[in-house]
């Protein structure tokens, strides 16, 4: 299959489905930091990337599909999708492992500098310490957040590759 072939029904609910699923994923992460509290390491951060350039991406890609607009600019807008979710399911195996202890994680994840204890006590405050990458926050059927994000990036990108090179 190329991604010359024409565009139809299957590409433009494809990248409908995308932008929603990706905005809700990356929308569940930004919930669970600002509502229920859970302060993002730095990997975790890095994680979100892929969905905040695959979000706006998905949506011109359905603007390409229902406005039959070339069909390689669609199927190709789709294959970068399914590409940055490959990106991000590689950023979320490397976190799960870090946090497995099967190898090591960045050096500077979850390192603050100390405090000196100068500054207004406003400036003390809003002083937030990151959580070191290798302890999973929480774990929900024995995944943690990064496991789960490789769960929804290998669905996001299956999803996304099929829809770029499937008829």
């Amino acid at each position: 299959m190329t991604l010359t072939a024409p565009t139809g029904r299957l590409q433009t609910i494809t990248a409908g489905f995308l932008a929603l699923a990706m905005a809700a994923t990356v929308g569940t992460a930004l919930g669970f930091e600002h509502l229920g509290g859970f302060i993002p390491c730095k990997l975790c951060l890095e994680q979100r990337t892929p969905y905040y350039i695959g979000v706006p991406l998905m949506l011109v890609a359905l603007v390409s599909a229902t406005m039959h607009w070339p069909a390689v600019l669609t199927r190709g807008l789709l294959l970068a999708g399914g590409l940055l979710m490959l990106w991000g399911l590689g950023l979320g195996v490397y976190h799960a492992g870090v946090e497995w202890n099967w190898w090591q994680g960045p050096t500077d994840c979850g390192a603050v500098a100390p405090s000196s204890g100068s500054g207004s006590l406003l400036d003390q405050l809003n002083t937030v310490v990151p959580p070191a990458c290798d302890q999973a926050a929480g774990r929900f059927l024995g995944l943690s957040f990064a496991g789960w994000n490789v769960v929804a990036s290998a669905v996001l990108a299956a999803v996304a590759l099929r829809g770029a090179l499937k008829r």
